[in-house]
């Protein structure tokens, strides 16, 4: 019984989570032969000020979900 964590920025709408977790689990029976009903995912969902990268919040850095949104 396949179990993934998929942890992403919140943000995606709830047909962007769908349409992910219909991939993966596509791809779980397609390369492991396991069965759809088999596969459970689990999607984790952090806010950007909980996130950073070399050294600097993504809260903080330009663009989608920082301080200066386009």
């Amino acid at each position: 019984m396949p179990f993934i964590t998929v942890q992403i920025a919140k943000g995606h709408s709830v047909d962007q989570k769908r349409e992910l977790a219909k991939a993966l689990t596509d791809t779980l029976v397609s390369t492991l032969g396991t069965k759809p009903e088999w596969v459970t995912i689990h999607i984790d969902e952090f806010d950007r000020e909980n996130w950073a990268v070399g050294g600097e919040l993504h809260s903080d850095k330009p663009g989608k979900g920082g301080k200066h949104h386009t």
